[in-house]
């Protein structure tokens, strides 16, 4: 595992935070990782049209949901 310096002051963060305040940035943290998703996807194809990035996209968030575990 590669060395992680700041985890236990991340732990401490997401402890001191409400219930509400952890969803919100679950939500948060989802959304950008869709937009970095999309954003690269963009730059490497950018012959493509929205629809087919779009296809792609979809294809690839299925594939990280159908790892095997």
């Amino acid at each position: 595992m590669k060395p992680r310096p700041n985890h236990q002051v991340y732990i401490a963060a997401l402890r001191a935070m409400s219930s509400e305040a952890r969803l919100r940035k679950t939500f948060e943290l989802s959304s950008l990782a869709r937009e970095l998703l999309m954003t690269g996807l963009r730059r490497r194809h950018p012959e493509m049209s929205e629809a087919e990035l779009h296809q792609l996209f979809l294809s690839r968030l299925q594939k990280s949901w159908d790892r095997p575990e």
